[in-house]
């Protein structure tokens, strides 16, 4: 397993139970025997608005990061609006798919509608060159989240 894989994994574990966490990424850095920058690429490719997922970071003396879920209920014109907006210019497959399994997480689809979705989104089934192809997922992705938005299909 990478280091990457490691420390979002054990980030994630931690936010199990708890809406938000905060951490040092000096401490973390050490506890993974890391650089920092390694905890700011797993932050920043993992830990994203697509993936249900807000970062916010403080650097200094005191600094820290706080890593907070993103509740699809609570705020869904001010998240939602920034998810569908990211997508825009292209979606990977695996940024597709933590959008995906934080609506099944958020009881917003079912399991049977997740592994419909994450075979029309994948790069077998949408077999075109990229960036067409992250454009199409994008556009899929776009399509299915505005579905989950309107009042008449509930």
């Amino acid at each position: 397993m990478s280091l990457a894989r490691k420390i979002e994994e054990y980030l994630k574990s931690l936010l199990i139970h708890q809406e938000a966490i905060e951490i040092q990424r000096n401490e973390l850095a050490e506890f993974f025997n890391c650089v920092p920058s390694q905890i700011n690429y797993v932050l920043s490719t993992r830990f994203t608005p697509t993936q249900g997922y807000l970062v916010e970071s403080r650097r200094g003396g005191g600094g820290y990061v706080r890593i907070a879920k993103i509740s699809w209920d609570v705020f869904p014109h001010y998240v939602l609006k920034n998810v569908y907006e990211e997508m825009e210019p292209g979606l990977a497959q695996r940024e597709a798919e933590g959008v995906l399994k934080r609506f099944y997480e958020e009881k917003l689809i079912t399991r049977r509608e997740y592994n419909i979705l994450k075979v029309i989104i994948s790069r077998e089934t949408l077999a075109i060159d990229l960036p067409e192809r992250d454009f199409v997922r994008a556009k899929i992705m776009q399509a299915v989240l505005t579905a989950l938005c309107r009042k008449d299909y509930q």
